[in-house]
C-alpha cells in the first residue's frame, strides 16, 4: 500500500506541479481505499498549503475520501470551498450524502446541479434514485426515472439497475418488474434489487424462482442478494435451504459480511434453531449494529434473557452505540420475563445515549408494567407521555389489564383504542362484511359439490352447532377477509400455527376454484397451494392427529380468553394474512 513520504509533503518543490499533483491523488486514493483517516488530514493540509484544492480531480478525490471515511458534512465542506465544480465533483458530492444515509441533501444538491446547468451522467442518477428509495419517495424517484429517459440513461445498466432497486424498495413491485423485463443488460443491482422488492413484499416464491434465475444466468452475487433471499428462508421457515445458502455463502467466501450474519442469525432463530445462531455471531468478529440487533432480538424471542443483558455490555464494551431498535428489542425481553426494575434501567439508559423514547418503547414500558399488576404505573406513563397515545400503547395497557382481571380500567382502555378508529386485525372492524362473504362463498361452493364434515368439530356439541363452528375455522376468515380486501387477482396467502383441518382443505380448494385465487396456505406442518380446485399438498392429518393437536392447544388456552369453541374472525394468535395493499 502507498504511504505518505514525509519528505514529499514537507518539501513539495522538489516536484513539479504536474508531479506533486499526481503523487497526491495517489496518496489520497491510498488513504481512501485503506479508510485511514489520519493520513487523509496529513494529506488534506498539504493541498491547501500547496493550492492543490482547486484542481476539480483532487476536490473529487478529497469529497470522494471523507465519504468513505463516513465525513459527509466534512465532504459538503470541501465542495463548497471547491471554485470549479465540474460534473465529477457534483457526482461525488451526491453520491457521499447518499453513500451515508442524508438523502435529502443528496437531492437537494441534484436539484442545485441541474439549476446550474450540469448535465447528470451515469455515475449521478444511481446517486439521486438511492436517495429517493431510502426516503422510500416513489414520487421524486419517478421524477428522476423520466429525466433518465429524457436524457437517454435510461437504457444504461446502472442506470436502469438503480431505478429498478428504487421501485423495489418504495413498495411499487410492478414498475420495477416490468422495468426489469425491459432492461437489454442486467447487473446485480437489479436483480438484487428485484428479489429484496418481492422478499419485502410477501412474494417469497417469486423471489427464491429469481434468485434460482440469477444463479442459473452465472450472476455474481453479492452480500446484499444473499441477504435477501436467507431473510425469506427466515420468514417462510426454509430451514434446508436456508442452510445450503449458508453453505453457498461459506464457499463464496461470504460468510464474514456482517450483512449476511444478521440475515443468518434471523433465520436460524426463526426456524428454532438459537445455537446455530450463537455459532454465527460468534465466527463473524467484526459486527455491525445490524448484527447485534439481530443477535440481542433472537435471545429475546428464546427467552434467553439473561444473554440479551450480557449481549449489550458486550456491545457496550466493544464501542458500538445501541440505537432505537436496541433498546425495543431489550425491552422487549424485559416484558416477557417479567423484569420491572430491568425495564425501567433500560428505558432511562436511552436519555443517556441521547435517544428520545418514541411511541414504540413507551408501548413496551406500558406492556412491563401493564403484565407486572402495575396499571396505575403503565396508566401514568401513558398520561405523561411527550406525544399522543397510540393503538399499541393502549392496546398494552388493555391486555394487562385483561390478564390481571381489571374490567374497570380495561374498558376505558379498549374505548381509547377505538376512538382511534379501524386498528390491527385482532380488532374486528370488518367483521360483518367478512362474514357477509363468507356465506356467499359457501353459496357457490354449495352449487359445486361442497359438503361439510362436522367430524372436526368439538364432539360434546350439536350437529347445529357443528355446522355453525366448522365454517369459522380461521383460515377461511382470513381467506374472507382477504377477498374483500383485494380485490385484484393476486394470491392470497395465509399463515397458521395450528394444522389444517381435513374439511378446511377440502373447503380452501372449492374456494379456489369459485373465486379463481391461488390461496397458499402455511399451517405447522407444510405449505398447501390452493388452485383451481387442487391442492399440491395433498391432506394427510387424520381426525385423531387434528383432535390431539387441538386439545392440546385447548387445554393450554388461558381461561380469562375462553375457550376456542369458534375462532375470532381476524384473530392475529391463529393467522396472519400475508397479502398486502399497495403502499
Amino acid at each position: 500500500m502507498l504511504s505518505v513520504s514525509p519528505q514529499s509533503l514537507q518539501d513539495p518543490t522538489q516536484f513539479s506541479f504536474e508531479q506533486s499533483h499526481t503523487n497526491v491523488s495517489k496518496l489520497l486514493l491510498s488513504a481512501t481505499r485503506s479508510r485511514t483517516l489520519p493520513k487523509g488530514l496529513q494529506l488534506h493540509a498539504h493541498i491547501i498549503k500547496s493550492g492543490l484544492q482547486n484542481i476539480p480531480l483532487i476536490s473529487h478525490y478529497l469529497i470522494n475520501f471523507y465519504s468513505k471515511t463516513q465525513l459527509p458534512i466534512d465532504s459538503q465542506q470541501v465542495f463548497e470551498g471547491s471554485h470549479i465544480k465540474s460534473s465529477t465533483t457534483w457526482s461525488s458530492i451526491i453520491s457521499s450524502f447518499a453513500q451515508n444515509e442524508l438523502p435529502v441533501l443528496a437531492l437537494q444538491y441534484f436539484k442545485r446541479m441541474i439549476e446550474n446547468g450540469v448535465r447528470p451522467d451515469d455515475h449521478i442518477f444511481p446517486s439521486a434514485t438511492k436517495a429517493s428509495a431510502i426516503l422510500s419517495s416513489c414520487d421524486i424517484g419517478r421524477s428522476v426515472h423520466c429525466l433518465a429517459l429524457k436524457t437517454g440513461y435510461d437504457i444504461d445498466v446502472f442506470v436502469g439497475s438503480s431505478v429498478v432497486d428504487m421501485y423495489s424498495k418504495c413498495g411499487k413491485i410492478e414498475d420495477a418488474r416490468k422495468l426489469f423485463d425491459e432492461m437489454p443488460m442486467k447487473n446485480v443491482v437489479s436483480w438484487s434489487g428485484m428479489i429484496y422488492g418481492y422478499a419485502q413484499l410477501g412474494e417469497n416464491e417469486e423471489a427464491l424462482w429469481l434468485f434460482k434465475q440469477a444463479l442459473f444466468e452465472n450472476l455474481d452475487v453479492n452480500d446484499f442478494t444473499f441477504t435477501s433471499v436467507i431473510c425469506v428462508c427466515g420468514n417462510t421457515t426454509l430451514l434446508g435451504l436456508g442452510k445450503q445458502l449458508h453453505g453457498l455463502c461459506v464457499k463464496l467466501s461470504f460468510d464474514s459480511s456482517s450483512f449476511i450474519g444478521s440475515s443468518l442469525i434471523s433465520m436460524y432463530s426463526k426456524c428454532g434453531m438459537i445455537e446455530i445462531a450463537y455459532r454465527v455471531f460468534d465466527d463473524i468478529r467484526i459486527r455491525n449494529l445490524g448484527m447485534w440487533n439481530a443477535m440481542l432480538l433472537a435471545c429475546a424471542q428464546h427467552t434467553h434473557t439473561n444473554k440479551v443483558f450480557n449481549l449489550f455490555k458486550e456491545m457496550e464494551s466493544s464501542g458500538m452505540t445501541p440505537n432505537f431498535i436496541t433498546f425495543l428489542v431489550t425491552l422487549y425481553a424485559c416484558s416477557h420475563s417479567g423484569l420491572v426494575e430491568k425495564g425501567k434501567y433500560y428505558f432511562n439508559l436511552m436519555k443517556q445515549y441521547g435517544i428520545e423514547p418514541g411511541d414504540q418503547h413507551y408501548a413496551s414500558m406500558v406492556d412491563i408494567l401493564a403484565r407486572a399488576n402495575k396499571v396505575q404505573e403503565a396508566l401514568a406513563i401513558i398520561k405523561e407521555m411527550p406525544m399522543l397515545p397510540t393503538k399499541c400503547i393502549w392496546g398494552a395497557l388493555l391486555t394487562g389489564c385483561r390478564l390481571h382481571g381489571n374490567t374497570e380500567l380495561a374498558a376505558y382502555a379498549a374505548d381509547k383504542v377505538f376512538e382511534l378508529g379501524p386498528v390491527s386485525s385482532g380488532i374486528h372492524f370488518k367483521s360483518k362484511d367478512i362474514y357477509k362473504k363468507l356465506e356467499e362463498l359457501e353459496v357457490e361452493m354449495e352449487k359445486v359439490g361442497y359438503v361439510a364434515d362436522t367430524s372436526y368439530v368439538l364432539r360434546e356439541v350439536g350437529d347445529e352447532e357443528k355446522n355453525m363452528a366448522i365454517r369459522y375455522h380461521s383460515e377461511r376468515l382470513a381467506i374472507a377477509f382477504a377477498l374483500i380486501t383485494f380485490q385484484d387477482k393476486r394470491p392470497i396467502r395465509i399463515m397458521k400455527n395450528l394444522r389444517i383441518c381435513g374439511d378446511c382443505h377440502t373447503a380452501i380448494k372449492f374456494m379456489s376454484k369459485c373465486c379463481e385465487r391461488v390461496i397458499i396456505v402455511r399451517d405447522n406442518n407444510r405449505f398447501h397451494r390452493f388452485e383451481d380446485g387442487k391442492c399440491t399438498t395433498p391432506s394427510t392429518v387424520s381426525n385423531e392427529e387434528w383432535w390431539e393437536e387441538t386439545d392440546k392447544k385447548f387445554q393450554a388456552w388461558p381461561r380469562t380468553a375462553g375457550p376456542p369453541v369458534v375462532m375470532n374472525p381476524i384473530s392475529r394468535q391463529n393467522f396472519i394474512v400475508k397479502s398486502r395493499a399497495e403502499s
